[in-house]
């Protein structure tokens, strides 16, 4: 054995010899336990980033642990590869983006390899692969059959430069965030999954994941199910109805007007003899639609001249047009209630409109509304015959009120919409629908697919190329072929079901999904929380009902790993921005407690200001290289600082120090088994002839397979199994008996390190395993179990109290009865030096702790 620790060398021979023996090829074997664990797949950017290298090191060591339990395990890697960001680097490059993308795809898998992950590689994909979106479409075209997939106009944030639609998170102070245009609302047809047809059992089945509860707080306040009244106000002067919902029924009273959306018929119909209306329907379609901005934005309308019929009191109340409401949420029209809802107050306070309390408040009196509105629950007042109610018994009476008059009825209603999976970009899967001469939709055969993408193109940013290739579109007399491609979000809600039978060329899936379904693991960043993991939910509940997989839920537990953070470094620049500086050109002062105090760049010894500890992002340059500290240190410390600096939940923040520190204990480690192995061959271990120095080492070595095997595969705390591993190589380091059964016991010890460590640093002790004698490979190996006799002790350390204070410590027999500890206790010399002259009230026994001797 090279006594010299060399990672580059020791990662290669591992590596190839799992090649060779395509050590990671998943079979399904169905008199095996199955464990499916897979991590988000990457979007093929260019390279890895510090997130990545987390994210993925922590399912390659569940996978690795799992396996070692005997399981059958499956652990895939595939291209999240369609999408926006290929489309403008092809713009910037000019070069196609399929280009761009697989160019990207083989060095980024590149560095998945050299960080010795355990992928099955015979499954990867990438979703622009045809063969992968292929199934997608012909999906879609039994969706279309079974009437899932509908198409409608619909509101959208349009570029007009990039003539795509955009996301409400793309729209940057009402203008597109790559473009920098002026984003227009408007109407275009779009394509749209009846997502709102499972909202009951998306919202119930989260019952049936183990997922943190703060994500399933996420999807449930998104799918948004609430209990209210669609009830109708009469617009005066006309035959209209004006719809509303409302979860407040109770808080009808105080209706002192109704809010339409800028898109409501009434509003356009107003617009049409006011002018100022109407160009303030102009400025409103030109706004954002996030919910955050509707949130924060300033509450502005006019009125449209129209009024509305109260349907209890037949008061009349004003109808204005207000930008806080939007066509594409509920009915486009709101009632009012200033005293009971902030947002109506704020708009009621600015344009001066009555405030009507109708709620008491905790002492039963009117509310003060000076200062905002009074939202809390609570008796009727101004009410009518309704006063005195509470919350409940109002929102019934009140309903059953507008029931019986023909004005409302009971609904429940949902936040969640349903989903739009239409793009107008061109780096995307092909929508397999066709239209006749009239126009009428017909989803293509399954002859007929699957519509390719076209590759070798090029890409402006004057929309997408489709709609300029009549070779594409035009199918002939008169027919025309759909030009848009799917959301992105299509692909990513299904590749974990496809992983299972990649290479069927025949169907979608087959039985092989249900073998492994659903993932035993999922691991992944929480900003996927909402739409990524309810459109993949959603889309198994499809596929389910298509009889393509059995069960309910595609992913059984989630784990949400937190993000890669490190020190920031930036100077002033005379125009007020920022340049910053990547930490590794950066020299810092720090005091003694490691926080630094002051920083200089490298390259002119200048000050830097400090900008604190973000995550890692181009925008702040405070990203590190994972391929460099490949390079430098090898991938197995990379994988051990990733899991040992911090618990997956949270945060890690990256240290350069803690990596040496790591890369050092990977030399002490290949140290100790180099001095173990040539101090001479251990005897056959005999548990009976150890003495006790011994059976402290072999108890030291069973407790920490105990909590390593509990932190791994319970808690996935691996920082905390790292340490009881470190504690135990530390133990190692001062035994020094090398005695035939002194040898037999360190060697336990130490294999035990190389297991527990194995599914961590798997390059270092595949070799490490090998040096041990071992002819099958360490990821063949079992986990070890644990010897309950050897964690018996002899003797146990007692603390002994008189009145409450430490006086001595013993070391009493395990099996001692109460009498003998109290004897041994008392006759300590230090506690004979306490209790002199003193008479002794009470001895209490604590069992394995402590004596306490109470004396006056």
């Amino acid at each position: 054995m090279d006594a010299q620790y060399n990672p580059q060398a020791i990662e290669n021979a591992a590596q190839q010899y799992w090649n060779e023996h395509q050590s990671f090829k998943a079979v399904e074997d169905a008199t095996r336990e199955k464990f499916y664990c897979l991590s988000m797949f990457p979007y093929p950017s260019g390279k890895l980033h510090m997130g990545h290298v987390r994210n993925y090191t922590i399912g390659d060591v569940v996978t690795r642990f799992q396996r070692m339990q005997g399981k059958n395990v499956l652990q895939p890697m595939g291209w999240d590869a369609f999408g926006m960001p290929a489309e403008n680097a092809a713009i910037k490059n000019r070069v196609p983006p399929g280009e761009w993308t697989y160019a990207n795809i083989d060095y980024m898998r590149g560095q998945l390899k050299a960080l010795g992950f355990a992928y099955d590689w015979d499954r990867e994909f990438a979703t622009c692969d045809i063969d992968y979106y292929r199934w997608e479409q012909w999906f879609f075209a039994k969706l279309v059959e079974k009437g899932v997939v509908y198409k409608k106009m619909s509101t959208v944030n349009w570029d007009p430069v990039d003539q795509t639609v955009l996301a409400n998170e793309q729209v940057i102070d009402g203008r597109g965030w790559r473009s920098g245009a002026r984003v227009e609302r408007k109407e275009i047809p779009l394509w749209f999954l009846k997502i709102t047809d499972y909202a009951d059992e998306l919202l119930a089945d989260l019952d049936k994941v183990e997922w943190p509860e703060q994500v399933k707080t996420m999807q449930r306040n998104w799918i948004g199910r609430s209990r209210g009244v669609e009830l109708a106000f009469d617009v005066a002067g006309s035959d209209e109805r004006l719809d509303v919902y409302t979860t407040r029924p109770d808080t009808l009273f105080g209706v002192t007007y109704v809010a339409v959306a800028a898109g409501h018929p009434l509003a356009r119909r107003a617009a049409e003899s006011d002018p100022a209306l109407a160009d303030f329907l102009v400025e409103c379609q030109q706004g954002g639609n996030s919910e955050a901005e509707l949130a924060t934005m300033e509450k502005r309308g006019r009125d449209t001249g129209l009024r509305a019929i109260h349907p209890l009191t037949g008061d009349e109340v004003p109808i204005f047009v207000a930008n806080f409401v939007l066509m594409e949420y509920g009915t486009g029209a709101v009632m009012a209630v200033p005293a009971h809802d902030q947002r109506d107050w704020e708009f009621a306070t600015k344009y001066q409109l009555p405030i009507t309390p109708v709620i008491a408040d905790a002492d039963g009196g009117v509310p003060d509304l000076s200062a905002g509105a009074f939202v809390e629950h609570g008796q009727l007042i101004h009410s009518g015959e309704f006063d005195g109610l509470a919350f409940e018994a109002a929102f019934d009476a009140i309903a059953g009120r507008l029931e019986s008059l023909g004005r409302g009825k009971l609904k429940i209603n949902f936040r969640l919409r349903d989903w739009g999976v239409a793009r107008q970009r061109y780096w995307g899967a092909p929508i397999p629908v066709k239209y006749d001469p009239e126009g009428q939709t017909v989803p293509l055969t399954d002859e007929e697919l699957p519509v390719a993408l076209p590759q070798e193109i090029e890409v402006d940013a004057s929309g997408s190329p489709l709609k300029k290739m009549p070779e594409f579109y035009d199918l002939g007399d008169g027919w025309t072929r759909e030009t848009d491609t799917f959301d992105t979000f299509m692909e990513s809600s299904w590749y974990y079901a496809r992983f299972c039978c990649a290479d069927n060329p025949e169907a979608m899936l087959d039985e092989r999904a249900n073998y492994w379904l659903p993932v035993d693991l999922y691991i992944g960043g929480i900003e996927h929380a909402i739409l990524h993991l309810l459109y993949a939910r959603f889309f198994h509940k499809l596929m389910r009902d298509e009889g393509l997989v059995n069960g309910d839920e595609p992913f059984q537990r989630l784990l949400t790993q937190g993000m890669v953070i490190a020190e920031t470094f930036y100077r002033e620049e005379a125009n007020g921005g920022k340049e910053w500086f990547n930490p590794a050109d950066v020299e810092v002062e720090r005091d003694e407690k490691g926080r630094p105090t002051s920083a200089t760049l490298a390259s002119d010894g200048q000050p830097v200001q400090m900008g604190g500890i973000e995550k890692m992002s181009k925008s702040k340059n405070n990203g590190v290289d994972p391929q460099a500290m490949i390079d430098r240190f090898g991938a197995d410390t990379v994988r051990l600082f990733m899991m040992f600096a911090a618990p997956p939940e949270q945060s890690l923040e990256w240290s350069d120090s803690g990596v040496e520190g790591a890369h050092r204990f990977l030399k002490r480690l290949w140290k100790l088994v180099a001095d173990h192995t040539e101090a001479g061959s251990p005897a056959a271990l005999d548990v009976a002839a150890l003495d006790d120095v011994q059976k402290d080492l072999r108890r030291k070595t069973h407790e920490t397979i105990a909590k390593a095997g509990d932190d791994i595969g319970r808690r996935t705390t691996f920082n905390t199994a790292i340490a009881a591993v470190m504690e135990l190589t530390n133990a190692l380091a001062r035994f020094e008996d090398t005695s035939p059964q002194g040898l037999a016991v360190a060697r336990e010890a130490i294999e035990a390190c190389v297991l527990l460590l194995a599914p961590i640093t798997p390059h270092a002790c595949h070799a490490l395993w090998q040096t041990l004698g071992h002819e099958s490979p360490v990821i063949d190996a079992d986990w070890p179990t644990v010897d309950e006799s050897a964690l018996v002790k002899a003797s146990i350390e007692l603390a002994v109290q008189v009145n409450g204070k430490l006086r001595a410590r013993l070391d009493v027999p395990a099996n001692a009865d109460k009498a003998a500890i109290e004897q041994q206790a008392m006759a300590a010399e230090n506690v004979q030096r306490h209790i002199e002259g003193k008479s002794i009230r009470k001895v209490i026994v604590v069992p394995g702790k402590l004596v306490n001797i109470v004396a006056n």
